[in-house]
């Protein structure tokens, strides 16, 4: 079994090194490089090709945002086929879709419990993005606000909708599609509520929960609850 290869691109030394460390404690990872800054990043992921890169958006001599962007544009006739988790403090609308806009795979905020970031680093891996709850509100508010708008960054940086041909069969999902349950389920994915937080609303298990999530994505042909909930919103399913 193939080990994902992973480089970290990161100026502080502390939050670097406890980041390796983490890393390092799975047998399916391997942390290839390190970084303090956005030039020995690049050359860096020029010369290793890893699987993953995961970069700061603060970084000392250039934005993480644009280093996301050369990262993913082709220099010398050579693409560079990283993909890009942004690990941040920032959980501002403008650098959230920044990121996106420039390529970024999935945005994680530092704050970030182990088990999180390393199913982060396994749904990017696996070529999905992975957005972390304390931001998927402002992904849900631009695709009331703004759909086409969203659109374009998720398609051109292909997160969240793998497949973009997918859109055009927005319109055609039916409420009848879905249980009221599930109706009632996906409202509160929508308004970026957890599993325990759905359970306590609507007084049923987690597990119930999980069954419905699960039914959810099935219906709607969605790869993750993001999807799901920019689905449910392009189609009028939920308000």
């Amino acid at each position: 079994m193939s080990k994902i290869r992973i480089a970290l691109i990161e100026d502080h030394d502390l939050t670097r090194v406890g980041i390796r460390t983490a890393l390092q404690q799975k047998d399916e990872i391997e942390v290839v490089g390190e970084a303090a800054n956005a030039a020995d990043g690049l050359k860096m992921l020029k010369m290793l090709q890893p699987d993953i890169a995961i970069v700061d958006i603060g970084l000392p001599d250039k934005d993480g945002i644009e280093l996301t962007r050369e990262v993913k544009s082709t220099t010398n006739d050579q693409q560079l086929f990283t993909k890009v988790l942004i690990l941040t403090l920032r959980d501002n609308k403008e650098a959230v879709l920044a990121a996106f806009a420039a390529g970024a795979d999935s945005y994680c905020m530092k704050d970030i419990k182990f088990d999180n970031l390393l199913e982060a680093v396994r749904v990017t891996y696996n070529g999905n993005a992975w957005i972390d709850p304390a931001i998927a509100r402002i992904v849900l508010q631009q695709a009331q606000q703004n759909p086409q708008k969203l659109e374009s960054a998720l398609v051109d940086s292909k997160t969240i909708v793998p497949n973009p041909d997918s859109f055009e069969n927005l319109e055609e999902i039916q409420p009848y599609t879905l249980t009221e349950r599930e109706l009632e389920v996906l409202q509160l994915i929508v308004e970026g509520c957890s599993n325990a937080v759905i359970a306590e609303r609507l007084y049923i298990t987690v597990g119930t929960v999980k069954t419905h999530v699960r039914n959810i994505l099935n219906k709607l042909c969605a790869d993750d609850r993001t999807q799901a909930a920019v689905r449910a919103l392009r189609s009028g399913l939920v308000g």
